[in-house]
């Protein structure tokens, strides 16, 4: 049985910028995993998720955002890491636009490191149709 020690709530988001104006997001939230996206070709959308360390010590992690287009192709990849104390929350978010319309799948994942792909928490996925 695998352990985790960093929890990737059941909250993914996706951020979609509009009409180029920074103060014109439209919050789109879920409470599940394989879920889908409509947006148009162009716009910037920002792919996040909730973390927290249910630890009682610092949890050092990589969160990482693969995206796939419709033949399996890995289009985007992008990642960051920090490191979380004990009981503390953390809404990481990665950017991404597209200039091509297609179905794309956006895989979420939490490891100890980029050199170490241990998971943290079960990966979250999310389809994205770009019209």
């Amino acid at each position: 049985m695998m352990k985790y020690y960093l929890l990737l709530p059941v909250m993914l988001f996706l951020l979609v910028n509009n009409a180029g104006a920074v103060n014109s997001v439209d919050v789109i939230q879920r409470e599940s995993s394989d879920i889908e996206y409509e947006i148009e070709v162009g716009k910037q959308v920002m792919i996040t998720a909730d973390l927290t360390n249910g630890q009682d010590r610092n949890q050092k992690f990589a969160y990482l955002v693969q995206i796939k287009n419709q033949d399996n192709i890995v289009v985007a990849l992008s990642w960051l890491t920090g490191s979380l104390s004990p009981r503390q929350s953390f809404t990481p978010a990665q950017s991404w636009t597209t200039d091509t319309s297609g179905v794309y799948y956006v895989e979420i994942f939490v490891w100890e490191s980029v050199d170490n792909p241990e998971a943290l928490s079960p990966p979250l996925s999310m389809t994205i149709t770009v019209d």
